[in-house]
């Protein structure tokens, strides 16, 4: 904070020396400990935000930290990723090249794995030294690299890595997300500015004026509110208003009025243009809009310098303080600075900058009927759709408010509003907005658009029946598009498939598909495909669901979590497993959310409980972020069953609360079914049968239970249930369920195992459930063939051959154990403690909640692989894993282990090996 012709070398930390030796040692403790932390500083415009951080950034430094500093820029906070990108790519040694850089902010649909690639870039860096990443006014942040602030800290919390936002006071913003997502993992220091002192104040009057300080000055100062940029404003403004036997009152505005009296009109006027392009701003681009030769214009620019309102860095100018631009900015008449602006959005475009570069200054020059101003920010919300989606519907909802009720063009644009509300996940909005249009009396083709857009927002919200109707609706009115009628033929069998009908569903479907085909909309094709997929999933036609799910996924690449899921329907988790690391050698994917769930399935069926509960815990987070629940009920269902398997109750019945939550938001007869279904589930264990059975029946006012393809392989227990309550017809129409489901399904092991395991039970026939036990020998399912064993061996000892029974019994022990599942082995333990087989030796041991005994395996593998130096990146590759899982997996490593850095859990490793 230097002004003209006066030493500022240290004045801006005049008073803040107690702030400064906190961020001091917030620097050394990071340094020391290995660990991350996160620091705010907090005050309103003027107060020494700035100077702070830069003074925090070159102590840094000179500590040796890397550090980089970057500044959030008022009228670029759209586009996508520019606050982020100088703290990487500036320094004397940037986190990334700029190629890197824009090869990453150019990725579409991977706003997670763009993350995910910085935070590796950062991790590698403070493996060899600490890492400052410094943001001024976050308060101006784009949303992507928001949504980066968001997510890094925390993901980072183990690295030494300090991050140094400074923020203006106000309502909650930014800031206050920012260290809501970092939660309790990262220590969060907030260091708020208030005004400074008298004492302080007039030693900046000392540094400013050089002499010593009069009464008339102190009133002057007594303006400032103890605020040091508009002290020292003044102060120049002042001395600048001596020099020409004038007075200066107190104020900002009036303060850079006295210093800009005293510039030529051309040297004003050139001002004036670049307060117009922002804090930062090209002299070339100046010039442009000046329309003067840059040549011409170089007494100007010294002009300026000289008198301390803009530096030049070589690059770009930038005014000295967003408060000086402003004071520019607001001294500019509005007619002229809406003109200016529409000038700079022509010369940006113009130029080759991407349209939403210019969109900061469309939208200050943009009229209703501006149909310019609505092409750009047509283009614009285009370009940002796939990483910021938020944006793009941000952008789309402004263009339909430019666009007058009486022009078709709103139909075209509503259209493009819908799609981009829909991706953003803003469904309801996006429903309002499409009835609006739709009350516009669109003409008939822009009926049928509007419609079809509106599918894949209904479909999100649950609404298939009102998605059925609408679809049929748009059809029956007709005058769309042949390729709009492929779309919504497509819809009407998507929502068909959650009707009772599922054979005139797939009859639909089929003639969507003929349809897409012989139009060739490849949208059309994808949504009859997923579909028919859908319809024979829900029919529990697993072949047939497999060769639509195949197709679908050759189609379009980011269904093949769905492809996965079918494959495993059919027992055949080879196929799944070669598939999953298809994808783990990509560099990414656009719905790594469901690639978790196929793989937490994948975990599951294969008995490998604590990795199925990392990749759902992961899953949760990650949809999370992105704000787009998809199967967080049924994640939060299967949890719930893991914890009941190990014997925690209270896991278990705070994961029913939450998919309870959850259940509030996607409310889909699926989801109900399987809530309904959990609360069976944790009503038995609590003793209660009769509301057990009666949770049963519940599920069954939702459809059939072997409808619900979660519930399939748990029909057992659903069988034992109403048995258990007497209720002999309920248990008797689960097992014809089970046993036409495995007639669907006659190649797949697991489906006529289990079929013969609830026929077994509800005939207490011990022929059926040996039959049961050998069909299941063919399943890749450990946990279901230990339940089948289980009930043998009770059956058998009902008997009294308890030679057989011990045999099966031992064998559903070692199977429930091997799986983590304590509680599962203590029940059939019990049943061998009741033949006289069991020995001490034989208990399931149960892990210790602490130490590193603690750690499941893939946690021991993680901890010993970051112990070595590896990063979470070169990990995951390692262990064939999601980076993501990665992170989850170190998170409960540093929880159980106490430790707060990759140094310490290096050091506690190293001295286990000693041991």
């Amino acid at each position: 904070m230097a002004g003209s012709g006066g030493s500022l070398s240290r004045s801006g930390l005049r008073g803040r020396e107690a702030e400064l030796e906190e961020l001091r040692t917030l620097i050394a403790s990071v340094a020391r400990t290995g660990s991350g932390a996160l620091t705010l500083i907090r005050g309103e415009p003027g107060i020494g935000k700035t100077t702070l951080l830069l003074e925090a950034v070159a102590t840094a430094r000179a500590a040796g930290f890397s550090a980089g500093l970057g500044k959030a820029d008022e009228l670029h906070h759209i586009v996508p990723l520019s606050s982020l990108a100088a703290c990487v790519l500036h320094g004397d040694e940037p986190l990334l090249s700029g190629d890197t850089f824009a090869d990453l902010a150019r990725h579409h649909d991977r706003r997670i794995w763009l993350v995910e690639r910085l935070a590796e870039a950062i991790e590698v860096r403070a493996g060899s030294v600490p890492v400052l990443i410094a943001l001024d006014d976050v308060q101006w942040a784009d949303p992507l690299s928001l949504f980066a602030l968001k997510q890094l800290p925390a993901r980072l919390r183990t690295s030494p890595v300090l991050w140094m936002l400074t923020g203006r006071q106000g309502p909650p913003g930014p800031v206050e997300e920012i260290v809501a997502a970092a939660g309790d993992e990262l220590p969060t220091v907030t260091v708020p500015l208030g005004p400074l002192s008298g004492a302080a104040i007039g030693q900046l009057a000392g540094d400013t004026l050089g002499a010593a300080v009069d009464e008339r000055v102190r009133e002057l100062l007594d303006g400032a509110g103890g605020n040091p940029f508009l002290a020292v404003e003044m102060l120049v403004g002042l001395r600048t208003a001596d020099a020409s036997g004038e007075s200066v009152p107190p104020g900002l505005v009036v303060g850079v009025r006295g210093r800009l009296r005293s510039l030529r009109p051309e040297a004003l006027r050139f001002l004036q243009v670049g307060a117009v392009l922002g804090r930062r701003f090209g002299f070339e681009d100046a010039a442009a809009l000046h329309g003067r030769p840059s040549a011409t214009l170089i007494g100007a620019l010294e002009e300026v310098v000289r008198a301390g309102l803009l530096d030049d860095d070589g690059d770009q100018l930038v005014f000295r303080h967003d408060l000086l631009r402003q004071a520019v900015y607001v001294d500019i008449s509005p007619s002229a600075r809406k003109a200016l602006h529409r000038q700079a959005a022509h010369r940006l475009v113009a130029t080759g900058h991407q349209p939403i570069d210019a969109v900061s200054h469309i939208l200050r020059s943009a009229q209703p009927g501006d149909e310019e101003a609505v092409a750009l920010l047509r283009r614009a919300a285009d370009d940002v759709l796939p990483v910021t989606p938020g944006l793009a519907a941000d952008l789309m909802t402004r263009a339909l408010e430019l666009v007058p009720a009486t022009r078709p063009l709103r139909f075209d644009v509503g259209e493009q509003a819908l799609m981009c509300l829909t991706r953003a996940g803003r469904n309801r909005e996006a429903l309002s907005t499409g009835d609006r249009l739709l009350a516009g009396r669109p003409p008939l083709e822009a009926i049928g658009r509007l419609q079809a857009a509106l599918g894949g927002t209904l479909w999100n919200l649950d609404l298939a029946e009102e998605l059925r109707r609408r679809a049929e609706t748009a059809l029956a009115v007709g005058g769309a598009a042949p390729e709009v009628e492929a779309r919504l033929a497509a819809l009407r069998a998507l929502a068909l498939s959650r009707s009772h009908d599922l054979g005139g569903a797939r009859e639909a479907g089929e003639n969507a598909l003929r349809a897409a085909i012989a139009i060739g909309d490849r949208e059309a094709h994808v949504l009859s495909l997923f579909g028919l997929g859908e319809i024979a999933l829900n029919a529990g036609e697993n072949a047939v669901a497999l060769e639509r799910f195949t197709a679908l996924s050759a189609v379009d690449s980011a269904f093949l979590p769905e492809e996965i899921v079918a494959y495993q329907h059919l027992d055949d988790y080879e196929s799944g497993e070669r598939l999953l690391l298809r994808a783990a050698d990509d560099a990414g994917s656009s719905r790594e959310a469901m690639l978790l769930w196929a793989q937490a399935q994948q975990h599951l069926g294969l008995g490998r409980l604590d990795d199925a509960e990392a990749d759902f815990v992961t899953m949760e987070r990650l949809e999370d972020e992105v704000q787009v629940p998809v199967q967080q009920v049924n994640a939060r269902v299967i949890r719930s069953r893991i914890a009941l398997l190990r014997g925690d109750g209270d896991a278990a019945r705070q994961h029913l609360a939450a998919a309870r939550e959850r259940l509030a938001t996607k409310p889909n007869p699926g989801n109900t079914a399987a809530v309904r279904f959990l609360e069976a589930v944790l009503a038995e264990d609590d003793g209660d049968i009769a509301l057990a059975v009666d949770k049963i029946r519940q599920v069954q006012q939702e459809g059939p239970f072997m409808r619900w393809r979660l519930l399939r392989t748990w029909v057992d227990s659903a069988v034992r249930m109403a048995l258990r309550g007497a209720d002999h017809g309920l248990a008797e129409d689960l097992a014809a369920q089970a046993e036409a489901h495995a007639e669907r399904n006659p190649a797949v092991p697991t489906a006529t195992g289990v079929a013969a395991q609830a026929l077994g039970l509800l005939k207490s026939d011990l022929a059926l459930l040996e039959r049961s036990v050998d069909l299941l020998e063919a399943s890749p399912r450990p946990l279901v063939r230990a339940a089948a064993c289980a009930d043998l061996g009770k059956a058998l000892l009902a008997v009294g051959r308890k030679p057989q029974a011990v045999a099966v019994l031992t064998k559903a022990r070692a199977a429930f154990a091997a799986s983590g599942a304590h509680a599962a082995t203590a029940r059939v333990l019990r049943d061998l403690e009741g033949a006289g087989a069991a020995s001490r030796r034989a208990a399931s041991r149960q892990r210790p909640v602490q130490g590193w005994e603690a750690l499941t395996a893939s946690e021991k593998k993680v901890a010993r692989l970051i112990a070595e130096g590896h990063t979470n990146r070169s990990a995951a590759d390692l262990l064939v894993v999601s980076p993501h899982t990665v992170n989850t997996h170190l998170t409960s490593v540093f929880r159980k282990l106490s430790v707060n850095s990759r140094v310490q859990l290096a050091n506690m490793v190293m001295a286990l090996r000693d041991d």
